[in-house]
């Protein structure tokens, strides 16, 4: 289905309708004769169709996963107060302001208006609804309980996208530290070093050894400066594409990853985080156990938790309870099994694993705090070495003239 999905292209077309009154609009379709077809049972009468064109300089605004989680949301109060869900895709479009998000929902109303499922259009569009969510609006249309649904989904994505967001501070200050430090020291080094190479010249007598590195090291960045920044830009590159490619590779560096100090603890307990968000939704959602695990082990985002889930998952299939299989993995923390182990015995099992993330959720935040707290004073410390030692280096001539003096 994904992959049929995936050929869908988006085409904007012009027609009349039923009574005969002009209208426009986009539809999604693998071909332009089936597009046309699809108008037609819709009782539109095409005049033109062609593919929607590619915008010119970026266009409508890229459409984030905090975007499909503000729509969710707006969808499911829309419902809750008794509106027809055509007619609460309307309202909802009409209060969006990026384009592309509009273009998105109305696709997806008029493939609801011309008797798709909810579900049905929504794969349609692979790239903004995995197919954890389709299947949950699957479930809810089924059960006739799409509102709730709705609104269960969009606490998950809610809360996933923040503890993302939480992730992505914790990982991004370390980073901006180093390339702070970087761009600062290759400043003075190119900039400053050189204004003090001339004036030694002139003192006709031997360098420190430390003072005589630091302008060697400045030549060297004078003349290869270009290199480095290629080098650089070309590390980045390889290393993105090549998780990308490789499965091995990218299973490799996740697991190094949570050996990083302080970081990896982050990721280690996001991702029990993500574990119990995503069970405790699907499972509560009428979904089975085993099906709802086979959703789990991509969500966490790190190869070590999906391996462990999946062999969960054969586990459980086997007989074996959750709890036992979880702390049998060795990867899941004590207390997660243990409130696992308490809403297996006592029937509540979504209600524990919802305890579970929100537990773990709160450690990760109060983690990416200390994170932050404690690395202020680090970029002070790292900044000041590397530019006192630069000056230290450039002063230690000037220094030693005057005690020779």
């Amino acid at each position: 289905m994904a992959e049929k999905a995936q050929q869908l292209q988006a085409f904007v077309w012009e027609g009349k309708d039923r009574k005969g009154n002009k209208t426009k609009g986009e539809i999604s379709g693998s071909n332009l004769a089936l597009v046309k077809a699809q108008l037609r049972k819709q009782g539109i009468v095409p005049d033109k169709v062609r593919k929607k064109p590619k915008p010119l300089f970026g266009g409508s605004k890229k459409i984030t996963p905090f975007d499909i989680a503000m729509f969710t949301r707006q969808m499911a109060t829309m419902m809750k107060a008794g509106v027809p869900l055509v007619q609460s895709f309307d309202i909802v479009t009409d209060g969006l302001e990026n384009q592309g998000l509009k273009d998105l929902v109305s696709s997806i109303r008029n493939d609801v208006a011309a008797g798709t499922s909810f579900a049905g259009a929504l794969r349609r569009h692979p790239k903004h609804f995995d197919d954890l969510y389709c299947n949950l609006v699957d479930s809810g249309e089924k059960a006739g309980a799409l509102e709730q649904m709705l609104d269960r989904v969009a606490t998950y994505l809610e809360k996933t996208e923040r503890l993302k967001k939480k992730v992505k501070k914790a990982m991004t200050y370390p980073i901006a530290v180093v390339v702070v430090a970087i761009v600062v020291t290759a400043i003075l080094l190119v900039k400053v070093v050189p204004q003090f190479e001339s004036l030694f010249e002139g003192f006709g007598a031997e360098l420190p050894v430390f003072t005589q590195f630091i302008i060697n090291v400045s030549e060297w960045m004078q003349a290869w400066w270009f290199i480095v920044l290629l080098g650089i830009a070309a590390t980045i590159f390889v290393f993105k594409e090549a998780k990308t490619r490789s499965q091995k590779f990218s299973d490799a560096v996740d697991k190094y990853m949570l050996k990083l100090p302080i970081v990896g603890e982050i990721l280690d307990k996001s991702a029990v985080a993500k574990f119990g968000r995503v069970l405790s939704t699907t499972f509560a959602s009428g979904v089975p156990l085993v099906d709802a695990l086979d959703s789990v082990a991509g969500a966490t985002g790190n190869a070590v938790y999906r391996d462990a889930i999946q062999k969960i998952k054969q586990d459980v299939s086997g007989g074996t309870q959750l709890q036992a299989s979880m702390r049998e993995s060795g990867v899941f923390p004590v207390m997660a099994v243990q409130l696992t182990a308490i809403g297996e015995e006592s029937g509540n099992l979504d209600e524990m694993l919802e305890k579970v993330a929100d537990h773990f959720e709160a450690v990760v935040d109060d983690m990416v705090d200390n994170l932050t707290a404690l690395m202020e004073p680090m970029i002070m410390a790292v900044l000041g070495v590397l530019v006192g030692g630069l000056i230290i280096g450039m002063y230690l001539p000037i220094f030693q003239m005057g005690q020779v003096v």
